[in-house]
């Protein structure tokens, strides 16, 4: 039998109103890939916070060795071998690889004088990034690494504290393809060491190819366990959830109708020697599809105002609109919900009221003073509409998960009139039923006359919830399929600049 490496027992945690854990008991084994899925706000950031000793538990143990402890802090866990790589990095841009791998750690010289000692800590992580296969050095500037490499420098001072557990949550939220098939062999390379690795994803096609066994947990509770013969959507999603997903993508209730956003001859900051024609009609969810760096996000920021527009217009029903800033975009009805909610989306260290109502401020003012009572009720309406899950409308975004902070920022631009949408990567690093909740709530905007335009890398999620498909390729729109031409391949080709396959030749 395996060797226990840690052991949570009867963990639970309170928070005032809150239970976020209660009685968890968890396992890790050496060697192993222990999935850990929930919807969020299932308690699983919570739990691996008691392993990591950035929080104390309220009731339980955790055993390591045979020795029970209260709790840990974060040098004992570290210590003891628990390393994390968290979703959004911890790394300092302005320092090079070596000097973020021994960050507080650093080798000294000189004695008194304890001057670092660069030579001795890049020899030191040459070797980590060999193991990795990272094709960048030591004395690379985080600055100038992709996400992908930035999380090889993460993995790498795990290796360096001799980690015998490896904590990744939601991994793979900002990679490519490619760069998720060449974690996933870290992974595996990490487990033939006999590290375990406790891995957090809503992306249960990963769970499915990596996990040797998958703990579920649901409202701070552990639901059930699947072992590596167990495992199916199916399965992860009725222990998740409660109950069977029947339909993850709503189907359209009505054709869309006449008029939309026609974006013509579009030059953006990040290409200024490309073009981008794009329509997307009322009642239509447009998927916008590309690799990387294709320029989707270039696209709807300078849509919505915060890139300037070095060239072409953009019309709303045949009407051009001048858009030169987010004000001008917010009057036009044009809405983005931005990549990265937290830095962009939401003010986390105000109330869900006040980020509901930022951004139509003088609709509950009077005599230039803020209605708190008129801010409270439109917030009240929006955590009931969207089933955001929180005690008051008072309480911090902070205080949120990943998928509640999400229909924060939705619940901001539905108390408005949106007449066009565009939604950046909008289920990133949200469980499958948060999931499921805003897949409807697009569906029910576009029913209403809304042109959506949907950003996304999930493939999945691109060819089930979209009437039609964009694609850009290095700043321009490649091509625009059908439903019936809808398939990877197809995709894929446009991303790479290539033709797609006729539509008697497209999969179904």
């Amino acid at each position: 039998m395996a060797e226990i490496l840690f052991e949570l027992a009867g963990i639970s945690k309170s928070y005032p109103g809150v239970m976020a854990l209660d009685d968890v008991s968890l396992r890790v084994y050496r060697g192993e890939v222990l999935g850990l899925i929930g919807e969020n706000g299932a308690g699983k950031s919570t739990l691996m916070r008691v392993l990591g000793g950035v929080i104390a538990p309220t009731q339980g143990v955790i055993r390591i060795g045979g020795v029970d402890r209260a709790r840990m802090t974060v040098s004992e866990a570290t210590q003891a071998g628990i390393a994390f790589v968290h979703q959004e990095l911890n790394l300092f841009e302005n320092l090079d690889v070596a000097a973020n791998v021994f960050i507080g750690r650093e080798k000294l010289v000189g004695g008194p004088l304890k001057l670092v000692d660069n030579a001795e800590m890049r020899a030191r992580v040459t070797p980590l990034l060999e193991r990795l296969g990272a094709d960048f050095a030591p004395d690379t500037l985080v600055d100038n690494l992709s996400i992908a490499e930035r999380q090889m420098v993460e993995i790498a001072k795990a290796l360096s504290i001799d980690a015998r557990v490896i904590i990744m949550d939601e991994p793979t939220s900002s990679l490519t393809i490619s760069e998720t098939e060449r974690l996933l062999e870290v992974i595996a390379d990490l487990k033939a060491h006999g590290i375990a690795v406790i891995y957090i994803s809503h992306r249960l096609g990963e769970i499915m190819t990596c996990a040797d066994r998958v703990v579920v947990l649901r409202d701070g509770r552990t639901v059930g366990e699947l072992a590596r013969d167990e495992l199916s959507h199916a399965a992860m999603i009725r222990l998740m959830i409660g109950r069977d997903l029947k339909a993850l993508h709503t189907p359209p209730k009505r054709p869309p109708q006449p008029g939309g956003c026609d974006i013509l001859g579009l030059v953006t900051s990040a290409f200024p020697d490309r073009q981008i024609d794009l329509s997307v009609r009322h009642g239509e969810i447009l998927g916008l599809a590309g690799l990387v760096g294709a320029g989707r996000t270039s696209l709807a920021r300078a849509a919505f105002g915060i890139d300037p527009l070095l060239g072409g217009e953009i019309r709303i029903d045949n009407a051009p609109v001048d858009v030169a800033s987010p004000r001008d975009a917010i009057r036009q009805g044009i809405y983005l919900m931005p990549e990265d909610r937290k830095k962009s989306g939401l003010v986390l260290e105000l109330p869900i009221r006040e980020n509901v109502t930022l951004a139509s401020l003088l609709n509950y003012a009077r005599m230039w003073l803020v209605s708190g009572a008129a801010e409270r009720k439109v917030a009240k309406e929006q955590v009931r509409r969207l089933s955001i899950k929180a005690p008051s409308v008072d309480i911090e975004a902070v205080t949120l998960s990943g998928g509640n902070q999400q229909k924060v920022v939705l619940g901001k631009w539905l108390s408005m009139q949106p007449r066009v949408m565009f939604f950046d990567e909008p289920t990133r690093g949200v469980d499958v039923g948060a999931k499921s909740e805003i897949y409807a709530l697009m569906r029910e905007l576009a029913d209403h006359g809304v042109a959506i335009v949907m950003i996304s890398s999930d493939m999945e999620e691109v060819i089930g919830v979209s009437d039609r498909i964009a694609v850009m390729h290095e700043g321009s729109v490649s091509g625009v399929l059908e439903r019936p031409q809808f398939s990877e391949y197809n995709v894929l080709q446009l991303a790479m600049g290539q033709a797609p396959e006729t539509v008697e030749a497209a999969a179904p």
